[in-house]
């Protein structure tokens, strides 16, 4: 049996340095750095320092991203969740601040209250909270929540996105996000 600390210490395919052939076939390029001293971030704390909110803000744009044609689907010429993620991808470059950051998920939410749709409703969800983690890290786990609802009635697409989450979240965060809360 797989101890719980041996788990996390685990690294996804979504991690650039293991996009190579090698890194697929050799299980212990598997293994991704924590931090300098080892420890995982703290799952009771919803604020997590900036960087630890910068790199778990790059992990939900990418699952903020692949919801959001759900949500364009239903209202191609409502750009906010876009805006929103390009604000977020900003963020990380840090070319805008986090108050900029925030007010992009604000609109998000306020898409998501005028789309009818339940999938559409639940991707700019999902955009609106994947830009907040930006200002407070406790949004990610949001993500998987409300992608579940984008899938309603197809229970098939829904694990499936949901294992993409889980398999592309940078491994010293999955316990913050999945058992956070």
């Amino acid at each position: 049996m797989i101890a719980v600390a041996d788990i996390r210490s685990l690294g996804s395919f979504a991690d650039p340095s293991r996009r190579n052939s090698s890194a697929r076939e050799d299980p212990a390029s598997n293994v991704v750095p924590l931090f300098a001293d080892g420890a995982l971030p703290d799952i009771e704390d919803l604020r997590l320092s900036e960087d630890d909110r910068r790199e778990l803000v790059g992990w939900t744009i990418a699952c903020a991203e692949r919801l959001l044609p759900l949500f364009q689907a239903e209202r191609p010429d409502d750009d906010r969740p876009h805006q929103a993620l390009a604000a977020a991808e900003a963020f990380l470059r840090g070319e805008l601040d986090i108050d900029a950051v925030r007010e992009k998920a604000f609109a998000c939410h306020e898409a998501a209250r005028q789309a009818q749709d339940p999938s559409a409703v639940a991707a700019a969800r999902v955009c609106g909270q994947a830009v907040a983690v930006a200002h407070l890290a406790g949004h990610s786990r949001q993500v998987p929540r409300h992608t579940a609802r984008a899938f309603p009635g197809d229970r098939s697409r829904r694990d499936e996105e949901l294992a993409w989450q889980r398999m592309n979240i940078p491994a010293r965060f999955d316990a913050y996000v999945y058992d956070g809360d």
